[in-house]
């Protein structure tokens, strides 16, 4: 199998994603284009208020129609978002039990996107910083049980601490495939739920790896990288992503910047350049 996929749970997914937030009237034209540089993985929300899902799955369909990629080979990627992350464009009712929440917000995401299942489909975080509440309980058990019925491939959860994750394994029925969180230098990229993930086999999904980490990536070590591979900062961080065990997000709108981002597939960092982007920041 290609580096550019792995199998999770039977699912083959892109180790490379397109994140879809922020992008609002022209997230159709966006996500087409990705699908068209080669990008096979996307990820959105129902969640009107930073994501346009119904514009994704207008792109999809495109896509699909003009034989850009099959449905088989697109990983198509969205979430249940609670009424605190929501504006007024709800996806749900939001005076029904959370379980018939997260019912029918699947529901309007299968609709959006086109499609009859979703390859995986997360908590897009709990409803508080530090613990897990019965909301969040009530929400994980609906969606285990869209991955129990067949409809969603693969489920997770992202925007997670470690004690969340720790607390959520210990007691849930299905255990998440993927985690995805944005991943800060200045906090060892994630290190704690990223170990905590290839302990328990979950797929630990990074975004925000350019623009939550500016300072980090203006180094001159990380310059020095770049020029020695004759590449540019930004694919150092991601080809590092991909060397330490992650599945980075993009949301390039830039189509050149695109082609680059998936050109980090055609070249490896030496272990100990990797080693010293894992703690240039704490040096």
């Amino acid at each position: 199998m290609s580096e550019r996929t792995t199998t999770i749970n039977g699912v083959r997914v892109p180790r490379f994603l397109y994140g879809t937030a922020w992008k609002e009237d022209e997230t159709e034209r966006l996500t087409g284009l990705a699908l068209r540089h080669g990008f096979r993985g996307v990820d959105t929300a129902n969640q009107r208020r930073h994501y346009h899902e119904a514009a994704v799955g207008r792109a999809v369909a495109a896509a699909v129609a003009a034989g850009v990629a099959a449905r088989a080979d697109l990983f198509l990627q969205t979430k249940f978002t609670f009424r605190a992350g929501q504006d007024h464009r709800l996806p749900y009712d939001p005076a029904a039990p959370v379980a018939d929440q997260v019912e029918q917000s699947f529901r309007s995401s299968l609709e959006h996107l086109g499609i009859d299942v979703i390859d995986a489909y997360l908590l897009h975080g709990p409803t508080r910083r530090d613990g897990l509440t019965a909301a969040d309980w009530e929400a994980w058990r609906a969606i285990e049980a869209l991955h129990q019925s067949g409809r969603s491939r693969l489920v997770g959860v992202s925007n997670v601490t470690l004690g969340q994750l720790e607390a959520l394994c210990g007691a849930a029925r299905v255990r998440p495939h993927v985690v995805q969180n944005r991943c800060y230098a200045s906090k060892g990229w994630d290190r704690g739920v990223r170990a905590f993930c290839a302990a328990h086999g979950m797929a630990y999904q990074g975004f925000s790896l350019l623009t939550a980490n500016r300072q980090e990536l203006a180094s001159p070590e990380l310059a020095r990288v770049a020029a020695r591979h004759g590449r540019t900062v930004s694919q150092v961080a991601f080809r590092f992503a991909l060397d330490a065990g992650m599945t980075p997000l993009t949301g390039t709108t830039d189509p050149a910047h695109m082609a680059e981002d998936l050109g980090v597939f055609d070249f490896r960092l030496k272990p100990e350049e990797v080693a010293m982007i894992q703690k240039f920041a704490w040096v």
